[in-house]
């Protein structure tokens, strides 16, 4: 079962991390990055100890980019090369 239900707006962007983060009991972060979300993850987990929320938010607020992301990620095409 889930500590808790956490909206996205309520949780913090963390450069470092390269996540969404939120405060955990423990003293640790919870954590989710953005690729996470895109894929309709909604469990943020705590690296610390067992403890997750379930994170709440719209999974279209994420899709918009992802298009033009994995256009960035495709390897450049080869050309072919003459060999005599």
């Amino acid at each position: 079962m889930s500590y808790d239900d956490v909206e996205i707006e309520d949780m913090e962007w963390n450069v470092e991390l390269q996540a969404y983060t939120y405060p955990c009991p423990c003293g640790d972060l919870f954590q989710i990055t953005k690729d996470e979300l895109r894929l309709g993850e909604e469990i943020a987990r705590c690296p610390s100890c067992s403890l997750y929320i379930t994170v709440v938010y719209n999974i279209e607020d994420f899709l918009g980019d992802s298009d033009q992301r994995n256009k960035k990620l495709e390897p450049p095409k080869q050309q072919p090369i003459a060999v005599a």
